[in-house]
């Protein structure tokens, strides 16, 4: 608690400082008692600034302490919040259907879920299928006034009865489900909400700025070519603009944090930490680039790139460079 309480006072946290807590909390976590757990989860609850593996990591927690986290943190990205809702089950959903606001990238997520549970995750759970709910209505309604005859009769009854009602709720479902996707699509999305763009992850993000720190280009070219679904030979042309420009749109164009951004040009071109007006020339290019621009020009590469390379051809091409440097080796 007295970890937790020290970094809530923290108003803006460092980059050191979050990944510090990051490293903490679990062991912390894990040597603590069920009481504590629930007061720390609840505290980080109302922080604004949880570093994202805490918040997979708490939101993976069993439902009776991850519930106030997913109900009301602030600090889950969507990205986790999706992750979680796809991989704890229905619960876990639940929870976070409770949220005030949702983005609509999340809410077209969970309904996507009513399609993938598995059924026996629902009746497991206290909750029965439509179709065994409906049976003993059927049975009642179709039971006649003696009892000499009630077996075959009810049995006859009850079963087109219990398909129909399954029939009708599958239909219910996907026009529900296609009004929420209808809405989603028509909601005033924030800036920050790249519903169905293509955007990369943080493990992605964390591997780059890795190895443009190593300078490992080989493999920061390989990351970078999965980060677009692409061939190596695409990630490589565009690293070899020593302008910087071709690379710095291509992660802005995916999403990339600005900071992140910055550094992974000062590392893989020098000339762009010179001075400017105050300025670095990889901030004077950042600043310049449109986010939607960039991702326009991105998807426009990506699909020559499609067209030049087949499937098999992307998938072999990444693997080529790295048996020259073995040998090379």
């Amino acid at each position: 608690m007295a970890t937790v309480t020290s970094f809530e006072s923290l108003k803006q946290p460092t980059r050191t400082e979050l990944q510090q807590f990051a490293e903490l909390f679990t062991p912390f976590f894990h040597a603590s008692s069920e009481e504590t757990r629930r007061q720390a989860i609840a505290a980080l609850s109302q922080c604004e600034h949880v570093p994202q593996a805490v918040a997979l990591f708490i939101g993976s927690q069993p439902i009776s302490l991850a519930a106030p986290f997913l109900t009301s943190s602030p600090a889950i990205h969507d990205d986790t919040l999706i992750m979680i809702a796809r991989t704890q089950g229905g619960a876990h959903a639940r929870a976070i259907v409770r949220r005030e606001n949702l983005s609509p990238r999340v809410v077209d997520a969970l309904v996507g879920l009513r399609h993938t549970e598995p059924r026996g995750e629902q009746t497991g759970r206290g909750m029965p299928h439509p179709a065994t709910a409906a049976k003993p209505q059927a049975t009642e309604a179709s039971r006649p006034a003696t009892t000499q005859t009630e077996t075959v009769p009810t049995a006859a009854a009850t079963v087109p009865a219990a398909e129909d009602e399954e029939i009708l709720r599958l239909a219910r479902e996907e026009a529900l489900r296609e009004q929420l996707k209808q809405l989603a699509r028509h909601m005033a999305r924030p800036e920050t909400d790249r519903l169905g763009l293509r955007t990369i992850s943080d493990m992605q993000a964390a591997l780059l700025v890795r190895f443009a720190r190593n300078m490992e280009a080989g493999h920061f070219a390989t990351t970078l070519s999965d980060t677009l679904t692409s061939s190596r030979w695409l990630a490589e042309r565009i690293m070899l603009d020593i302008s910087g420009h071709q690379l710095a749109t291509t992660l802005i164009g995916v999403g990339m944090a600005e900071d992140d951004i910055r550094m992974i040009l000062t590392a893989l071109y020098p000339h762009l930490s010179e001075q400017r007006d105050g300025k670095t020339m990889a901030d004077i290019l950042v600043g310049e680039l449109d986010p939607w621009d960039s991702l326009e020009r991105v998807e426009t590469w990506c699909r020559a790139d499609r067209y030049t390379f087949s499937d098999d051809e992307r998938a072999i091409a990444p693997q080529e460079p790295a048996k020259k440097d073995e040998r090379a080796a």
